[in-house]
């Protein structure tokens, strides 16, 4: 059995306890936030408390289910912080990947098509009030002292806009006579985004929108995809709303998008070209002095 626990702040990893550590990884410069290194220490020690009585207790709740290993349990839990101070918080557990319960005050709660063995389960959750004391004082006490610090330690990258660029190209062709355009935009944070292909001022939806994908330094990748009849391309634009823009909306039209792969490959010919003849004028060059040398 392992456990593996990230936190994370938004879109931003803060935290991370692998199942082969004792020891709660820092992630950010400012993952700390302003707690204090021993109340730091404090908040591990509890934690791993936790997580070894954990362990123990889902080995003895695997007995009481219908099935035997594997099993994947999940648990989410945190809180949000408004501006006023005021805080809302969660746990959330998921078994084999469907949600099956939640903590709500003071007291477990299964969700209402939760299975009928969940009944013996709350039932011995509940009955812990030790636990569930702990649970309340770490979501209404810890998590927004916690956040509070994180937000005010990490304000500037929480707070940070980057734009995004976007380019245009031809995907693979989805039958004869149709073509397929993509809109790519990349390097954008924070992660919401709006992409969509228009005609005018008009929204095609047959656009097809892809997951929102991280990249590597952290900012975000999306493409959008749309389907069109040979000839029918002329007068499209992708149009890209992000809040680092500032309210200008980047708008790429079909046409530049194929001038600039025109474009591209003229440059790589050139490249090509020059490439070549400083290789000849080398040659040349080497050969001269080879017979300058016999001479």
């Amino acid at each position: 059995m392992r456990t593996d626990c990230l936190a994370w702040m938004g879109e931003l990893q803060t935290h991370r306890w692998s199942n082969d550590s004792d020891t709660i990884q820092l992630v950010k410069p400012w993952s700390q936030g302003k707690l204090s290194r021993q109340q730091q220490e404090n908040l591990q020690h509890l934690f791993w408390v936790y997580r070894s009585a954990f362990t123990r207790d889902i080995q003895e709740f695997v007995k009481m289910l219908p099935e035997d290993y594997p099993v994947e349990l999940q648990l989410s839990a945190g809180c949000e912080v408004d501006p006023g101070n005021t805080s809302k918080s969660f746990i959330h557990v998921a078994f084999q990947g469907v949600h099956i319960l939640s903590f709500q005050g003071t007291s477990w709660v299964p969700v209402p098509d939760a299975p009928s063995w969940m009944k013996l389960v709350i039932r011995i959750l509940n009955g812990d009030q030790g636990t569930r004391e702990m649970v309340q004082w770490l979501l209404n006490d810890t998590c927004p002292q916690v956040v509070s610090g994180l937000l005010e330690a990490g304000k500037s990258e929480l707070e940070k806009q980057v734009k995004p660029q976007a380019w245009l190209s031809r995907g693979p062709s989805p039958g004869p006579g149709h073509l397929q355009l993509l809109c790519h935009v990349s390097g954008f944070y924070p992660k919401p985004v709006w992409v969509m292909w228009m005609r005018d001022e008009q929204e095609q939806l047959g656009t097809q929108r892809s997951d929102i994908m991280p990249n590597a330094d952290e900012t975000w990748y999306v493409q959008a995809t749309l389907d069109v009849a040979t000839g029918e391309e002329a007068g499209l634009t992708c149009r890209v709303k992000h809040s680092s823009l500032g309210g200008q909306d980047i708008i790429l039209h079909w046409a530049d998008g194929r001038r600039t792969s025109l474009g591209l490959t003229v440059l790589a010919v050139l490249a090509c070209l020059v490439f070549l003849f400083v290789l000849l004028g080398l040659t040349f060059w080497i050969r001269r002095r080879h017979y300058q040398d016999i001479l």
